[in-house]
């Protein structure tokens, strides 16, 4: 649109400077003033669009607000040993899961792109089985970053995924590979593209493709449509494929509230879910509350509240079902 916009301008420009040379001396200054106006159009709208970020943070914002909710007792040590390593020390004590101990570590590496992003990042948490969890992202180029997770069960690898998206200055092309097998040859491949078309409006697609044995007809694919529109402190966002859909609705209240809906609909199960989410800060009280009510008629709630001036946080869990009479329970105790 700016080059069919500044082709327009030039050629008015033109015709304008034809039509006044044939009785008016049209001044150096005019033509320049004219040309830079072009010039400016054409930066501003490259300005305009950039980077819409990933498929998978299409909703991040209204899941984000959610309760994410828990049963039972914990409790949660966070020691730094450095600025760029730290371990975590939990205990999980409720009837659910097994519950046990868990030791976490993390280190950031020293190689900064912004001033709150450092790479390489390291995960992982492992209980006394031998369970483990790792997570690594890494930042290559100021464009290209790849994450890579894998989880162990009984000493036997059981996941993993390597994922790698690559920003350009108004797109973003992500490719992501799950369990991949050599010899058996199965695995899940999933593509994604994000296009920023306007300032507000971004589309891109999504395809996911699975082979192996146990796949009928020993491979499938899946297309999918994805799209968002923000505008102000408000965003919409969509997928659409042939097994149903994701709508979802972020709104920025204020400075104290949020507010979130969401729609996941199952086209082959026939099955649908809204859940309305809503989060309040309270910065001079410590104190964030989290809650959700959905259409399973499912109610949840998380608080959060920092013990100034100990370095403790407490949080109260609770999620109830008055159709099932179920309710459960939780408080946690986080230490630094």
């Amino acid at each position: 649109m700016g080059n069919v916009t500044a082709s327009t301008m030039e050629a008015d420009l033109s015709r304008g400077r034809g039509n006044l040379a044939a009785g008016l001396d049209v001044p150096e200054s005019v033509n320049s003033a004219g040309q830079h106006l072009v010039q400016s159009i054409e930066t501003g709208q490259k300005k305009i669009l950039g980077n819409p970020g990933t498929v998978e943070e299409l909703h991040s914002r209204c899941r984000d607000i959610q309760a994410n909710t828990f049963e039972g007792a914990r409790i949660m040590l966070n020691k730094g040993l450095s600025n760029h390593f730290q371990v975590t020390h939990t205990i999980n004590m409720n009837a659910s899961v097994p519950s046990g101990y868990r030791f976490g570590a993390t280190y950031v590496g020293t190689k900064q792109y912004g001033p709150n992003e450092a790479f390489p990042v390291l995960l992982g948490e492992i209980d006394p089985t031998g369970n483990l969890n790792a997570n690594i992202i890494h930042q290559l180029t100021s464009r290209l970053r790849c994450k890579f997770a894998s989880q162990f069960q009984g000493s036997k690898l059981m996941a993993t995924q390597l994922t790698g998206d690559y920003r350009g200055s108004d797109y973003t092309l992500s490719l992501t590979t799950g369990n991949p097998g050599i010899f058996t040859g199965s695995g899940v491949i999933v593509g994604q593209y994000l296009q920023a078309v306007t300032q507000r409006l971004a589309l891109g697609m999504e395809l996911a493709y699975q082979y192996g044995p146990n796949v009928p007809g020993r491979h499938v694919a899946v297309l999918s449509a994805v799209g968002r529109y923000a505008i102000g402190d408000s965003v919409w966002s969509c997928t659409l494929g042939p097994g149903g859909f994701h709508i979802s609705y972020y709104q920025k209240a204020s400075e104290q509230l949020q507010i979130g809906v969401e729609v996941e609909t199952s086209l082959r199960m026939h099955e649908s879910t809204a859940t309305i989410a809503y989060q309040v800060d309270l910065p001079k009280a410590d104190l964030v509350f989290r809650g959700s009510l959905d259409s399973n008629c499912y109610i949840a709630g998380v608080l959060e509240k920092r013990l100034q001036p100990l370095p403790f946080s407490l949080a109260i869990s609770g999620r109830m079902n008055h159709l099932k009479n179920s309710f459960r329970l939780g408080c946690g105790l986080m230490i630094g």
